[in-house]
């Protein structure tokens, strides 16, 4: 059986915590940042996990990275 293959598109935005969760990065942080207030843009800095509902999705197309 041959190795499967990464999606390479998701495995540069995403990765994982200690814990095994999938982290991302917030949309919206890239441009006409001048009309959102400095605590939308200070939130969005930061990074989150996905949502429970989109786990399998990128467990899928990440096969090497979730199974780790």
């Amino acid at each position: 059986m041959p190795k499967m293959k990464t999606n390479r598109s998701v495995a540069k935005r995403l990765r994982r915590s200690g814990t095994g969760k999938i982290i991302r990065n917030k949309q919206g942080a890239r441009h006409m940042m001048a009309s959102k207030n400095s605590k939308r843009r200070r939130h969005l800095r930061k990074s989150t996990t996905i949502a429970k509902s989109m786990e399998s999705r990128f467990k899928a197309l990440l096969p090497y990275l979730a199974k780790s």
